[in-house]
């Protein structure tokens, strides 16, 4: 029995969309909405800041990296978001 509480990605779809990440802002404040499990290596993070959205990626491990994909308009933030949880997208 799975006791995780947020939703882990499924694996990717045979023609899933490529994101474009780029490394993070660290110097801005922003709101996280929605995420994904941190009980996986990677997780995502739905994000908003300055009234855009982006989704944040996290890799943890011994150096953890993160990257955001470019800041949109909310509604394009919720779409990429949904694509990520559908595997649609990665």
């Amino acid at each position: 029995m799975n006791s995780c509480l947020s939703p882990h990605l499924p694996l990717p779809q045979g023609a899933c969309t490529k994101l474009d990440w780029y490394p993070s802002r660290n110097d801005e404040r922003c709101r996280v909405t929605e995420w994904t499990c941190s009980c996986r290596s990677v997780y995502y993070e739905l994000c908003q800041a300055g009234g855009l959205g982006f989704v944040r990626r996290v890799v943890q491990g011994e150096d953890p990296a993160v990257a955001e994909t470019p800041r949109v308009r909310l509604a394009e933030a919720r779409v990429m978001w949904r694509a990520l949880l559908t595997g649609l997208a990665r």
